[in-house]
Parts: structure tokens; C-alpha cells; sequence
């Protein structure tokens, strides 16, 4: 049965593709999971003859994941994290201070738009352990990005709280994937960069998404990179 809000009545609904390899899926649903939104969750499997035509049901981007508001249907991780935002603000998603609130929606930003080299060498694969790639210069690279963003946000909000910008926010959630890759490929982390890994890693809702990840049983090859 769909979820209804208690705020607004809407009906709420997540589609989302392989919790395995979907790294846009698990963003969103761990933004909603973590803050607290209450939903229902439709999982598409990915890659197979169907899936096309089971997205489109939905939406016409053909990608995941996808929030349904009822009837309205919003596409696009960062889009969907904004509609929540402004739909339901009582659940702070984002920081409420505006110089933290602008700096957390910057490297979301970043996150939702760079890093292609690192996606690129490193498909998300939650069931993989032990995988290993070569860091050429521009993966490199982008891991020391990362582990610059991590290192300073730490640095500014540590006394706030343990996430990023102190409290859990939006930002946490793009970084989500990241660190379910580092997971994988056994990246390894500085002192300074591995605190927060550690703390995203505990949270209740990555380790059921890490679960149910392992009860999947569809392969997608071209993700099944790595040595």
C-alpha cells in the first residue's frame, strides 16, 4: 500500500533500480530514508529486456530514480532533493545557516555533475569486495577531490555533529555512493578522510541498502569491473 504523508497527503513513492548498482537510487532513497520521509519503494531491475518500458511508466527521462507525488512524477536525484525540500522543509535537508546551506549545495553540486572519471573506473557494485583498478591520474585526482571536500567540511561543522555539515543533509546523500565504492575497491583513506566514511557507514538505513543489495540476484556485467 502507498505511503501517505503525514504532512501533506500526498501519496509517496520511490522507483528505484538495483540497490546494487544504482548509485542515482540510492542517493535519493537514502536522503528520504535518513531524513525520516515516510514511502513506498518500487524497484525496477535495470538493464534487462523491461526495464525501458517499466520506466517509462513514470517518466519520460527513462532514468531513476523517480519520486511520485501522487500523480506528478520528478526525475533526477538533485531535482527530487529539492521538491522534498521545498514540499516539506520541516525536515531541514538542508543546513539552515545560509553560508553553510550555500557551501553543502555547492559540492552537491560538484558531486552531481563531476567526478566521471572516477564513475567511469569504479561502477558501484555494494556485493563486490576486494576489487581493484588502476588509479590513473584523472581517478586520482578525483579521489584527492573528494577527500578534500570530506576534510574540510569536517574541519567547518565537526562541532555540529558527525555528517558533513554536522547535521545529515543532501550533501551526505550525494556523497553516499562514493563511499560505498571506496568500500569496494579498498581505496585507501587518510586519518583525516576516514572519519566520515566510518560514520555514513554505521548509519541503519546504508547498512539495510547494503543488505538487501546482497539478496539481488541480477548481474549487470559492465559493473562487474575490477580484479
Amino acid at each position: 500500500m502507498a505511503a501517505k504523508s503525514e504532512y501533506s497527503g500526498y501519496i509517496v513513492k520511490l522507483v528505484i533500480g538495483n540497490k546494487n548498482y544504482s548509485s542515482w537510487s540510492l542517493r535519493a532513497w537514502f536522503l528520504m530514508k535518513e531524513a525520516g520521509f515516510e514511502f513506498e519503494e518500487h524497484r525496477i531491475p535495470l538493464n534487462t529486456d523491461s526495464t525501458n518500458a517499466e520506466i517509462a511508466k513514470y517518466s519520460p527521462a527513462g532514468r531513476v530514480p523517480i519520486l511520485l507525488l501522487d500523480d506528478q512524477a520528478i526525475w533526477d536525484t538533485y531535482a527530487i532533493a529539492e521538491t522534498l525540500n521545498e514540499r516539506w522543509p520541516d525536515k531541514k535537508i538542508w543546513p539552515e545557516d545560509p553560508v553553510a546551506r550555500a557551501h553543502a549545495r555547492s559540492v552537491s553540486a560538484e558531486m552531481h555533475s563531476g567526478f566521471a572519471a572516477l564513475r567511469e573506473a569504479m561502477p558501484m557494485n555494494c556485493r563486490a569486495m576486494g576489487r581493484k583498478v588502476t588509479l590513473a591520474d584523472e581517478v586520482a585526482a578525483d579521489i584527492d577531490r573528494i577527500f578534500a571536500i570530506w576534510t574540510d567540511c569536517r574541519h567547518r561543522y565537526e562541532s555540529a555533529g558527525e555528517w558533513l555539515f554536522g547535521k545529515f543533509s543532501v550533501a551526505d546523500a550525494m556523497f553516499a555512493p562514493v563511499v560505498l565504492r571506496f568500500r569496494t575497491y579498498g581505496i585507501n583513506l587518510s586519518e583525516s578522510a576516514s572519519v566520515y566514511p566510518k560514520r555514513l557507514l554505521e548509519s541503519p538505513a546504508i547498512q539495510d541498502w547494503l543488505l538487501e543489495s546482497e539478496s539481488e540476484i541480477e548481474v549487470i556485467s559492465q559493473d562487474e569491473t575490477g580484479q
